[in-house]
């Protein structure tokens, strides 16, 4: 299958590739502590890219996507992701589709355009389109009402920062768990 041109993955294409950071900072709920606590870790992403995908008259164009997180020091992920990245050109819509092993998976999308570099999608618990699905366990015990990640595109590198709010039910707590990095083409 023939590797799609930077046109036809549109805002995508300058992501395709190998990439890794080591500048990232999660910053999260630890239940072992009882508290919020900054989390410093390096990454690792893979996106490579794919398509077409024709849905009826729909055309996506896309990139593979696998990432890994590490806390600093550690040779083990504590977090990873496997999906896609998703450009609807004719839709002027980009999305990006996950799934995390603790049982969840996230649709976020939003509207660009082709030329865009800067990307912001989002998603939100029961929506028919961009939205996020999570196992029983989750459901029950900590829910997660919205998602939302913003891509900056440089030369040789990107960078985000997203937002993943939950709901711990037994803690009455609402926390803001966010994500940033920036990372730089390796291959």
């Amino acid at each position: 299958m023939p590797v799609p041109s930077d046109a036809e993955l549109g805002p995508l294409a300058a992501l395709a590739g190998s990439w890794e950071g080591d500048k990232g900072v999660d910053v999260s709920y630890h239940h072992a502590e009882g508290e919020i606590i900054e989390t410093p870790y390096r990454e690792k992403v893979e996106l490579k890219p794919f398509g077409p995908v024709d849905n009826g008259t729909q055309t996506l164009f896309g990139l593979d996507y696998r990432m890994a997180a590490y806390k600093q020091g550690e040779d083990e992920p504590f977090h990873t992701e496997v999906g896609y990245w998703l450009w609807d050109a004719a839709a002027g819509q980009v999305m990006r589709c996950f799934m995390v092993p603790r049982g969840q998976v996230v649709i976020a999308g939003g509207t660009a355009s082709a030329d865009s570099t800067t990307l912001e999608m989002s998603a939100k618990t029961g929506s028919n389109t961009y939205g996020i699905l999570s196992n029983q366990y989750l459901a029950e015990y900590s829910t997660t009402p919205d998602y939302s990640v913003t891509i900056n595109v440089g030369d040789g590198e990107w960078s985000y920062e997203e937002t993943t709010v939950y709901e711990v039910k037994a803690k009455g707590l609402t926390i803001q768990h966010t994500d940033r990095n920036t990372l730089r083409k390796v291959g």
